[in-house]
């Protein structure tokens, strides 16, 4: 048996739990301190890191560690660039020989000493989901790709964070998630998205519950669509760009007129990914944002989620070009369209991009307004 010092995010100990796949009444979990050390957050990320140096890092010291606790634990950090490292630590007065997990030296910059407190807030939910994705592959994918997938794991946790967070779905049937009994969930497929499928069984409205169902459900991230509107110049943005969905449909025409798009990620709100996605799309800085909906794409068969704005922006005529981010292969180009134009595309069923057209319909019922104060 083991015992490591933890002193960062795996001091939580639902996460601990989680990521040894025990539960937290078998740890054998001491308060401890590791001297001439300190813990700062790593700047600009969501976890923090250890630094030698003057001061006294306060952590726990975990004891009774098996070979598959500390496989679990090295799978979990090895994709973080963290290597275990010999300390001594002091429990009571009393100093104990262990181990901790050190960063990679140089892989991350020091920023403000760490709160454990601050990170449970702001991160800990977010975390719990993102972990329980990252050791159902334990055993399965290597910490290295992992690692590689990571981004969109965390991005797919925060939208199951914000659907608690955020739901004013209206639901007269009055039934919720806890009239749905779920046997067992599988992931078949897992890379930039997912797929899960599910045994299930849900409430029928008679009272009586469903017949066990295979249910298989493509796994995204909430998603923010912004059409910009210039409500001086009476005019929308809209970019262009190459879609493999339309493609894999054997659809034509696979290079899309849409408004701009992105994935909300870890550690934003929809609205400042808005303001993030309309300057690397379009370069374009927005004024304000007005809420047209909220709202599942497919329910039937998708998580994903849209929080759709119209954004006022100013729009003159030399505003176009071709943009995108070049490490994710964006190739956009923007265009300028007249509303009485871009209504004549959602009448003439020109406009197939579904939140296009509502974001059209939402604009041509709130036009006026957004003009007049203009």
């Amino acid at each position: 048996m083991k015992s490591l010092f933890f002193y960062g995010t795996l001091r939580h100990v639902p996460l601990l739990s989680l990521v040894l796949g025990r539960s937290a009444q078998t740890l054998d979990v001491s308060e401890a301190t590791l001297a001439d050390h300190q813990v700062f957050w790593a700047k600009d990320q969501a976890f923090p890191m250890i630094v030698r140096g003057e001061g006294t890092a306060k952590g726990v010291l975990v004891a009774g560690l098996s070979d598959e606790d500390i496989a679990r634990l090295n799978y979990y950090e090895g994709g973080f660039d963290y290597s275990l490292e010999k300390v001594v630590v002091s429990v009571s007065n009393e100093d104990f020989e262990t181990e901790v997990y050190y960063p990679e030296p140089g892989r991350w910059q020091i920023g403000n000493p760490w709160s454990l407190r601050d990170w449970v807030a702001r991160w800990g939910e977010m975390t719990l989901h993102a972990a329980e994705e990252v050791m159902g592959y334990y055993g399965a994918r290597s910490a290295q790709e992992v690692a590689r997938m990571f981004p969109m794991i965390r991005a797919r946790a925060t939208a199951r964070v914000n659907a608690r967070v955020r739901n004013h779905a209206y639901s007269p049937g009055g039934f919720t998630d806890k009239d749905v009994s779920i046997q067992k969930v599988v992931r078949p497929y897992a890379n930039f998205f997912s797929l899960e499928e599910y045994d299930l069984s849900f409430r029928r409205y008679d009272g009586g519950q469903s017949d066990m169902v295979l249910r298989a459900v493509f796994k995204a991230t909430d998603a923010v669509i912004v059409l910009p509107y210039d409500p001086v110049r009476d005019r929308v943005l809209l970019i262009e760009q190459f879609r493999p969905g339309p493609l894999a449909r054997g659809d034509q025409l696979p290079w899309q007129l849409e408004p701009i798009a992105g994935r909300v990620d870890a550690g934003e709100t929809a609205e400042e990914t808005a303001h993030r996605e309309a300057l690397e799309e379009a370069g374009l800085t927005l004024e304000a944002l007005h809420e047209v909906a909220h709202c599942y794409s497919s329910p039937g068969c998708s998580t994903e989620y849209y929080d759709i704005y119209v954004g006022t922006c100013d729009l003159p005529d030399d505003v176009t070009g071709v943009s995108g981010v070049k490490e994710e292969a964006e190739d956009i180009r923007s265009y300028l369209f007249s509303f009485d134009e871009l209504m004549q595309m959602v009448d003439r069923m020109q406009a197939v991009n579904a939140p296009l057209v509502l974001a059209g319909l939402w604009l041509a019922r709130h036009r006026e307004r957004l003009r007049a104060g203009a």
